[in-house]
C-alpha cells in the first residue's frame, strides 16, 4: 500500500510554484497600486471640500462687510469670484467621479458618495444665496423707502408719497408680508443646516474609507 501511494504521489514542479507565486505577487502589487490611487483621489476630494469651506467663509465675511459699508460693487465682484471657485470645485469632483467608475478603480460606491455630496453642496449654495438675498432686502415693514418721487413745497414742506392712511387691511397685509419673509428666511437657514449635517456625514464616510484602505 505504501509503495502504491509513493507511486501515485504527484509533485508540483518548482517552475509552476514559482509562476503561482509571481502571479500572486503581481495581483497584490496591483491591489496596492489601486488602493493608493483611490486614497489619493479621496484625499484630493477632501482638499476640494476645504476649498469650498474657505470660499463660504469669504462669502460670509464679504456679505457682512457689505451690510456695514453698502459697497455694492465689491460685493458683486466677490459673488462673481466665489461662483468661479465653486464651479471649479464641482468640475474637479466630476472628474474624480469618472475616475472612480473607470476600470482602474471600479468603485461605483465612492462615485455615488461624491455625487451625494455634490447634491448637498448645490442645495447649500442655493440656500446660502437665498439667505443673503432675503437679508439684503430686509423685512417688508422695515425696508427703507426712497423719497425721490416725493414733493417739497415751501408752504407745507415735505409731502411724502409713501404716507398712507393706516387701516386694518393695510396693517394685516404688512403683517402677512413680514410673516412670509420670516418663514422663508427660517426655512432657508434650516435647509443650510440640514445640508451641512448631511455633508459632514458623507465626509466621515470618506475618512473611514481612507483609514480602511491605508490599513490594508
Amino acid at each position: 500500500m505504501e509503495d502504491f501511494q509513493r507511486k501515485v504521489t504527484i509533485s508540483v514542479p518548482d517552475t509552476i510554484t514559482e509562476e503561482i507565486q509571481v502571479e500572486e505577487d503581481e495581483n497584490g502589487s496591483k491591489r496596492n497600486t489601486t488602493s493608493k490611487s483611490i486614497v489619493g483621489l479621496l484625499r484630493r476630494f477632501l482638499a476640494v471640500q476645504q476649498r469650498r469651506a474657505l470660499a463660504y467663509a469669504r462669502l460670509k465675511r464679504g456679505f457682512e462687510d457689505y451690510t456695514v459699508s453698502g459697497g455694492e460693487l465689491a460685493y458683486q465682484q466677490l459673488c462673481s469670484d466665489i461662483t468661479v471657485e465653486f464651479n471649479d470645485c464641482s468640475k474637479q469632483v466630476l472628474e474624480m467621479e469618472s475616475l472612480f467608475v473607470s476600470p482602474d478603480c471600479c468603485r461605483e460606491d465612492l462615485a455615488g458618495l461624491l455625487r451625494s455630496v455634490q447634491v448637498q453642496e448645490k442645495e447649500k449654495l442655493h440656500l446660502t444665496v437665498t439667505i443673503q438675498v432675503l437679508k439684503k432686502a430686509g423685512r417688508p415693514s422695515e425696508r427703507l423707502v426712497s423719497h425721490e418721487n416725493c414733493r417739497f413745497r415751501q408752504s407745507t414742506g415735505h409731502e411724502c408719497v409713501h404716507i398712507q392712511q393706516i387701516t386694518e387691511a393695510s396693517g394685516t397685509e404688512e403683517a402677512e408680508a413680514d410673516s412670509e419673509y420670516d418663514n422663508a428666511l427660517k426655512e432657508a437657514i434650516k435647509g443650510v443646516q440640514d445640508a451641512v449635517i448631511a455633508i459632514n456625514e458623507y465626509m466621515e464616510e470618506v475618512r473611514y474609507e481612507i483609514a480602511a484602505l491605508e490599513a490594508e
